[in-house]
């Protein structure tokens, strides 16, 4: 079999389906999975599972870390094995345990993801079934619907009505329709009326199709190949970024004025570079991947634990940062479960013509499932086996109408449903109470007050319509000179709860737009039913006369948006944004792709359609708001828990780093060897990496907060700087007060520095007292081990290795009283900081 099928649009389908193999009822179970060994999985994104290698050399790609293991290696040959299989064994701790981290956070993932995968209904066996779309292969016979994602470029062999949207591939903004059919081999990308693309969507109508193209293979992967596109960075990626560019700023001017002082001081060259390219891995933090993969992950299992799935690790941040969320009314502030109220004429009666009518549309359906017809089929059941199906004109968003074409004593008959303006649009009669037929005309007040007065009793209104007809089959044009009969009035009663989780929302400093298409009078009732604000309302039809500048202007104050378009959603989301908001907007239909994909924060369910469930950056196992509100939550103890290990790099560490670089101008020896600086930092890196279990204080959840690299430098310069005093207060303290030797000095400050950076993260971590708010028990646990250890090494047989040497009782004394009084100094200047300085 040929794995590519050039021009297989200019072929009749026979002649594709002979050399693919296959047949109009599918491979075999045996066959299929003899090809997906064969092509391998239908995706566009490499495999990571077997790039475990990869994973660990790259805690090793730092420039920095590189060029000391390569500096470290010289050494050796100039007689300094030791120190150079100590530097070794440190960075290579230190990178296994990147390594560890960061592996266990991808495994993590990649099984949340399993939970929420694209399915594609194809022909196995000639039997139906719903297979992941990764195992698709070249040769299946897929079955499409309204909201399906295409798995592949495919070959038409069947359509009734479809049309699809093509705009992430052809950049056209209306659906292409679809048939099958043989074309010209010149034809054009846009114009291959036959066929399916990868990366598309079906938006109405149903289709039968071969499988020709998967993966790489197809234009979809042609083109993601060429341009390698990325996800746009979120506003903590950003700000990541920013942080790490600074910080590697001011570590390079540093290393390089402490080599070139150090040289001119005549100490030893390659010492002097170890020296510079130690304190370099030491003011680096390069555990800020593996500690943010971590954070995320662990925030993402948690939030699995809550029925919340996240598809794109970084929107955790936008997720807790989101203080506007926009949402349809079905499924989120009403049960979603649509029931019949009544079926009335004209005149306003109840009617049961109008309930079988509505009962022959509903029941014939076989396009796009949804809760209406399955509420008229359960509100009432008719015998209709006198009715024989002869076709169907699906329902779409553009026409908003479903169509079906009966026979029944061998007379035709269309019978249409649909919203009530796009059925009076197509009709020219109506049906009175009495039976008569009139011009629709006459009418027309009437109809339109009956439905107003339906409306502001909350019900949402559909018209129904019928027409004779004389032929066996039809189109959308046929949709025309129709009979109006009546209506059928619906009704979503809100959730019982609904309101509390919503004061809950509230709380956390989200505000609450409805986006809805049904009338105004329905998202009123609903609003007042659920006790948001006093609604505030735009139509779709005001906002069609709104400039983008006005609308930025009305946007914040509006707080339901009723009969809005499907194409208005994505306007509303970027005006929102535009005005400094972080949107989250839940959609599940295939009209909400554009509005997921332009919010900050894409949100769909479980039970959504292909399309929003891609779109989506977050997928809600239930349609249910509180499972949203404590997502939101995790996001926040997440963004909190990864500025922990921001605040950390930037204080105890930097100031420690940046101390021994100045004391090392004055001294006429290295306040610490390389290896025992890059022991230093291995050792302050352990409670660092239980972050992510850290309890975050309930102030941290209760507001949506974002990366502010301003308060981070602030923060740096004051808590660095207090740093620095206690570490120029140790220098004084061991050679002035207790006269330490070199090796004495290193030994000292090494446990000074170590335990004063493990001890500060008790207090940073959290904005209140370290006597009120508790940290978790990993790190509590942590911290205190890694303050054991440090003062028991000089006191081991290592020691002597390591370079240090046991110290006497006065030297542990002093050097505990130092620690102490940054502790309660520290303590002091947070309270001062967050007092003055904002967030």
């Amino acid at each position: 079999m040929p794995q590519v099928i050039p021009s297989f649009w200019s072929l009749p389908a026979e002649q594709v389906l002979d050399q693919l193999k296959s047949s109009p009822q599918g491979l075999s179970r045996q066959e299929a999975q003899q090809r997906l060994t064969q092509y391998g999985a239908n995706s566009l994104k490499q495999k990571r599972q077997s790039s475990t290698l990869l994973l660990l050399l790259n805690q090793f790609k730092s420039p920095i870390i590189l060029i000391l293991m390569a500096a470290a290696i010289l050494s050796s040959f100039l007689g300094d094995v030791i120190d150079t299989i100590i530097i070794l064994t440190i960075v290579l701790i230190s990178g296994l345990l990147g390594f560890w981290q960061e592996r266990g956070a991808r495994d993590a993932v990649t099984k949340l993801l399993a939970l929420v995968q694209v399915k594609a209904t194809v022909l196995r066996d000639g039997q139906s079934q719903e297979i992941s779309n990764e195992e698709v292969v070249p040769g299946d016979i897929v079955l499409l619907a309204a909201g399906d994602s295409i798995p592949g470029d495919c070959l038409i062999l069947e359509s009734k009505d479809l049309s699809v949207n093509e705009a992430a591939l052809t950049g056209e903004t209306y659906p292409a329709d679809k048939l099958s059919g043989v074309l010209p081999n010149e034809v054009g990308l846009s114009q291959r009326t036959n066929t399916l693309y990868m990366g598309t969507n079906a938006i109405s109508g149903t289709a039968k199709a071969v499988v020709v193209q998967t993966g790489k293979q197809t234009e979809f992967g042609k083109v993601s190949e060429r341009l390698k596109l990325r996800p746009p960075e979120t506003e903590f990626e950003r700000g990541l970024g920013k942080f790490g560019y600074f910080l590697m700023e001011v570590t390079l001017i540093l290393v390089v004025l402490i080599f070139v002082a150090n040289v001119y001081l005549q100490r030893p060259v390659l010492q002097s570079f170890l020296f510079s390219l130690a304190l370099a891995v030491g003011l680096t933090p390069q555990l800020l991947p593996a500690i943010v993969s971590v954070n995320l992950a662990r925030g993402a299992k948690q939030m699995a634990k809550k029925q919340v799935i996240v598809k794109r690790l970084s929107a955790i941040e936008n997720f807790g940062s989101m203080n506007v969320f926009c949402t349809d009314k079905t499924g989120t502030l009403t049960e979603g479960e649509v029931k019949i109220h009544a079926a009335v004429d004209v005149e306003g009666k109840e009617s049961d013509r109008v309930l079988l009518y509505a009962y022959l549309n509903a029941a014939s359906e076989s396009g796009y499932v949804n809760p209406i017809d399955a509420a008229i089929r359960q509100h009432k059941q008719f015998d209709i086996s006198a009715y024989q199906k002869l076709d169907e004109v699906p329902y779409d968003f553009n026409r908003k109408r479903l169509s079906i074409l009966l026979k029944k004593d061998n007379k035709n008959l269309i019978v249409s449903k649909g919203a009530l303006k796009a059925i009076l649009d197509v009709c020219s009669t109506v049906e009175t109470g009495d039976g008569k037929t009139i011009d629709i005309a006459i009418q027309q007040d009437k109809i339109q007050q009956r439905a107003e007065e339906l409306g502001s009793e909350g019900f949402r209104v559909l018209g129904v319509a019928y027409r004779n007809y004389d032929r066996n089959s039809f189109t959308k044009d046929d949709e025309t000179n129709m009979t109006f009969l009546g209506y059928l009035a619906l009704f979503d009663p809100p959730k019982a709860d609904i309101a509390d989780t919503l004061k809950d929302l509230g709380l956390l400093g989200v505000t609450t737009k409805m986006i809805t298409g049904d009338s105004r009078a329905v998202a009123i009732s609903i609003i007042e039913q659920v006790g948001l604000p006093k609604p505030k309302v735009l139509t779709g039809g005001e906002l069609q006369e709104l400039s983008d500048e006005a609308l930025m202007h009305r946007v914040g104050k509006i707080n339901v948006f009723a009969e809005v378009e499907p194409n208005q959603k994505e306007r509303i989301i970027i005006a929102l944004k535009k005005t400094g908001n972080v949107v989250g907007y839940l959609g599940d239909g295939i009209n909400d792709a554009s509005a997921l994909h332009a919010a900050d924060v894409g949100i769909s369910v479980e039970s959504a359609v292909d399309v929003a469930k891609e779109a989506a950056d977050i997928v809600l196992m239930q349609k249910d708001l509180n499972v949203l509100v404590e997502g939101v939550k995790e996001g926040r103890v997440t963004f909190a828990n990864t500025l922990k290990y921001v605040f950390m790099a930037t204080s105890a560490n930097f100031g420690n780093m940046f101390s021994m670089a100045g004391i090392s101008l004055v001294l006429p020896f290295l306040p610490l060897l390389p290896s025992q600086i890059l022991l230093t930092n291995l050792l302050t890196d352990f409670p660092e990496m239980t972050i992510a279990t850290d309890r975050v204080d309930r102030e941290m959840v209760n507001k949506p907060r974002r990366m502010n690299i301003t308060f981070i430098r602030n923060f740096m310069v004051v808590f660095g700087l207090l740093s620095s005093v206690f570490d120029y207060l140790t220098f004084a303290a061991l050679l002035l007060l207790l006269h330490a030797n070199s090796a004495q000095f290193r030994t000292g400050w090494f446990m000074e520095s170590v335990i004063s950076a493990s001890m500060i993260v008790l207090v940073i971590r959290t904005r209140q007292s370290i006597l009120t708010s508790k940290p978790g028990k990993y790190l509590l646990t942590a911290t205190i081990a890694i303050a054991i250890v440090t003062l028991l090494i000089p006191y081991t047989p290592v020691a002597g290795l390591l370079g240090f040497q046991p110290l006497p009782i006065e030297f542990l004394l002093v050097l505990a009283a130092i620690v102490g009084l940054y502790i309660i100094c520290a303590e002091n200047v947070k309270r001062i900081f967050y007092q003055h300085v904002q967030s």
